[in-house]
């Protein structure tokens, strides 16, 4: 008889391929802003604004901060090929699971064991993400599926309307 129990877990091409470095931040000093002194002893000085892909931010910011950030909600792109201009929205499915699957393994070694993570989404890729949540922090950190309410009037063109999104958390 074996020990081995099979695990459920999401599948899709091109989950196995990763190649990612590590990467360090540089200051570029005519967009930073300092302030001229500390107001008490409590004052933190080590804000961060960083231009860049966010997955090569959180790359570069891991080594410092794993197991030391207490609370993080991130606004995914929900791949519907509607957001911004500078954003992957509305890339094949596989692909998408594969960014949030690397920027989600990096959030999850940054927050501290008693952390919350909160994320947006809508109803087309809510079931994929939390699926894949539960692959990658554990089905037992699982605390809420949120749904909050957007809109209250669905668009009169269309009989159902999706007047809300989720926030997973």
């Amino acid at each position: 008889m074996s020990t081995n129990r099979a695990k459920l877990e999401l599948t899709w091409i091109g989950k196995e391929s990763r190649k990612l470095e590590p990467r360090i931040l540089l200051e570029d000093p005519e967009r930073s802003y300092h302030a001229k002194h500390h107001l008490s002893d409590h004052d933190l000085f080590d804000n961060r604004l960083i231009f860049g892909d966010n997955l090569l931010a959180l790359k570069a910011l891991e080594q410092e901060f794993t197991g030391k950030v207490k609370c993080l909600y991130i606004d995914p792109p929900y791949n519907t090929g509607s957001a911004f201009q500078h954003c992957d929205d509305g890339i094949e499915h596989s692909l998408w699971l594969s960014l949030m699957r690397d920027r989600l393994e990096i959030l999850w070694r940054l927050l501290t064991p008693d952390c919350s993570l909160w994320i947006s989404i809508d109803d087309y890729e809510m079931p994929y993400l939390r699926i894949l949540l539960d692959e990658t922090c554990g089905r037992g950190s699982f605390v809420a599926c949120n749904v909050w309410q957007q809109r209250y009037s669905r668009e009169n063109r269309e009989a159902i309307g999706d007047t809300h999104e989720y926030v997973l958390v």
